[in-house]
């Protein structure tokens, strides 16, 4: 079945312009003016935005993060992230057993995600210890099953140290794959969280003091050092907060450093650490790192103006407020670090993004789909509209106006952090591979229908 979309304003990285789009299958086979296919099927998209589909490279579905269970599944996490415009996502896997192999995850997330998904699908794999069999699996996985990233973590209970960090980047130059790494001063954090609960400070507001930005700042500098002492191995720095962080970043593009790029999040961008003054409402926003100030937020979107930052993904790990993060009630501590964001991101970008002009809207489409592509090896398969690729991509209407509210979104988590936000700007439709998945909200695709990503190398190992 053919399809013609009509008439829209047709959004890529490079080019905005007035166009047609011809979809055969489930692949985008011609882009100009005045199409025409007589057994098409054709959508009017004048006085519209046709944006490629949205990719997010990092997610949080189905995650066992200690004693909890993050809420989305890969069914309804996919079904939120589709209705709010995005087609594929690359899902970082949670740590497996303690000593077991890179393939135990592999393993396992293929089960939770394989039959579920409804959007496209890759995993980036995880680095939880490092010996010899762990360095020779990382090639392995790469070349069996298309995971060509893998995510360190310099925190929590299955952080690596420098030593170990520096192993897994020379392999990682050796075998073309890129390294995603957590960047905090654990050290530094585990004092503060203990000082804080000692004295009684316990609220939600002392988490983002016991995270502090020149936690973020260290670590990143630290793992830039690192990665440079590797031979300038492939890099690719997650959810990066702070302005401080940001200042060691452009160091390091300052000094001649290639090969590493850097993502925020929607969060980062769009809310600050007053959240946390609630005591009640606060643990909404408990996430590593936290939320910071609004300087941090300027600071942030003119990087994005700049050309300085590479990816915007939104982190989205969801826990019900009135369950999993009631465990922080009386310790901050204790409550499950991470919040939605996967329906909420585009919109929330273009409103704040585009509409009040921090950004381009080729900007917008390069932060939210091609950049994302290029760094984990989905590009042009994914995140652009080019013949050939996929026929995956959004129809925005501008003029539209929405209050986005939980009750409106569709994954399994009781809240949103944007809560109230008016936006201008929605999405009218979804497509992804030719089929329409999600018009006026209403998710109309299919459990299972997202197919598994084997992905190429990123742009950062070539």
């Amino acid at each position: 079945m053919k399809k013609l979309i009509k008439n829209g304003t047709i959004v890529t990285e490079s080019q905005v312009f007035q166009g047609d789009i011809l979809i055969e299958g489930e692949k985008i086979k011609e882009i100009g003016e005045g199409l025409d296919a007589g057994d098409a099927e054709v959508l009017d998209a004048s006085g519209k935005y046709v944006f490629p589909g949205a990719v997010d490279v990092h997610t949080h579905m189905d995650l066992q993060a200690g004693k909890h269970r993050a809420v989305d599944d890969f069914y309804d996490g996919t079904v939120a992230a589709a209705c709010g415009g995005t087609t594929t996502i690359v899902d970082h896997m949670a740590f497996g057993p303690e000593g077991c192999s890179l393939w135990h995850q592999v393993n396992e997330y293929h089960r939770l995600a394989d039959g579920k998904a409804v959007i496209d699908y890759g995993f980036h794999g995880v680095i939880q210890h490092v010996d010899d069999r762990v360095l020779k699996e990382m090639n392995e996985i790469a070349g069996k099953e298309g995971i060509t990233s893998f995510k360190v973590y310099m925190t929590y209970d299955f952080m690596l140290r420098d030593g170990e960090l520096y192993r897994v980047l020379c392999q990682a130059k050796e075998d073309g794959l890129v390294i995603a790494v957590h960047c905090e001063n654990d050290g530094v954090i585990n004092y503060l969280r203990k000082k804080y609960v000692e004295e009684g400070r316990t609220q939600p507001k002392y988490h983002p003091l016991s995270r502090p930005a020149r936690c973020e700042a260290e670590a990143v500098d630290r793992m830039l050092h690192l990665a440079a002492m590797a031979g300038d191995a492939p890099l690719y720095i997650v959810h990066l907060s702070s302005r401080e962080g940001l200042l060691e970043v452009m160091k390091a593009k300052t000094s001649g450093q290639r090969n590493f790029a850097v993502e925020t999040c929607t969060q980062y961008l769009t809310l600050t650490d007053e959240m946390y003054q609630d005591d009640k409402e606060g643990l909404k926003a408990v996430m590593s790192p936290p939320l910071r100030k609004k300087e941090d937020q300027e600071a942030l979107w003119q990087a994005l103006s700049d050309g300085v930052l590479d990816v915007v993904a939104t982190d989205h790990c969801p826990f019900n407020y009135r369950i999993e993060k009631q465990a922080g009630a009386h310790d901050f501590t204790v409550c499950p670090n991470g919040a939605p964001g996967v329906e909420e991101r585009l919109r929330v970008m273009y409103s704040e993004g585009v509409v009040k002009k921090r950004i381009t809207l080729s900007q917008l489409v390069k932060y939210l789909c091609t950049e994302p592509c290029r760094m984990y090896g989905l590009y042009p398969r994914k995140g652009t509209l080019l013949p050939g690729s996929d026929a995956d991509l959004v129809i925005f209407d501008p003029d539209k106006e929405r209050v986005l509210t939980q009750r409106d979104m569709h994954s399994a988590v009781d809240y949103t952090c944007y809560e109230g936000m008016a936006v201008k700007g929605d999405i009218d439709l979804v497509m992804q591979r030719g089929k329409v998945i999600v018009k006026d909200n209403e998710f109309l695709g299919t459990r299972g229908d997202g197919r598994y990503l084997k992905r190429a190398k990123s742009v950062l190992a070539k």
